[in-house]
């Protein structure tokens, strides 16, 4: 098996950990998939418990992170490239696009998963960290003044790869480029449903709870 194929693989079935299927399960007893959007992801999680939605987007984006370290140190233990050479990052780049793609169609739950956006929060934190700050900024914004959380999390998508290469916060690399764009496509593309609602008009809005005086 080669370095890349492994690479692939690790960060593929670190990706398809269903943490949002397994938390409900475990602490409600119930598929989340039969509730809210039918989506294994935080958003859905936290319609039933905000706790576990919490805990499913920090694990979410932590599963992220770790494959995106695990690609770079089997680069690094291959021999095939300095800490910072671009060759690194192409092992990191592969990696982040395979544990997104885990999340999205995990093998465990016949490939019906979440949509990406909790665990690409970890791939970026390891591949451009500046540019997720920016586009978590930007996320934040949409939200507030919209309160669609799909709204700003495909605009944050869409411009995701923009911000990246305004910033130059690439490593000059091209496969990290390559794989922030596939990501950001992804993610855009499970989101369909998501849009479809958005220009009918009948998009879930997030929900504020009023306090009372």
């Amino acid at each position: 098996m080669s370095f890349y194929t492994a690479t692939a693989a690790i960060a593929y079935l670190l990706g398809s950990i269903p943490f949002g299927y397994i938390l409900v399960r475990v602490f409600h007893g119930q598929d989340v998939r039969e509730s809210g959007s039918g989506n294994i992801g935080a958003t859905n999680v936290a319609r039933s418990s905000p706790a576990l939605g919490a805990l499913t987007l920090l694990l979410d984006a932590t599963k992220g992170l770790l494959a995106v370290t695990a690609g770079s140190l089997l680069a690094a233990s291959a021999g095939r490239a300095a800490a910072t050479g671009p060759p690194l990052y192409s092992f990191a780049a592969l990696a982040a696009v395979c544990a997104v793609v885990g999340h999205m169609f995990p093998v465990w739950l016949k490939f019906r998963g979440g949509k990406g956006v909790a665990t690409s929060v970890g791939v970026f934190l390891a591949l451009a960290p500046k540019t997720l700050l920016v586009a978590l900024a930007l996320f934040v914004a949409l939200v507030a003044v919209f309160r669609y959380v799909s709204l700003g999390s495909i605009i944050a998508a869409a411009a995701f790869p923009l911000i990246a290469y305004a910033l130059h916060n690439y490593h000059s690399s091209p496969a990290t480029l390559a794989a922030i764009c596939a990501i950001a496509v992804l993610i855009i593309i499970k989101h369909r449903e998501n849009i479809r609602r958005l220009l009918a008009g009948t998009e879930n809005r997030l929900a504020l709870k009023k306090t009372r005086a």
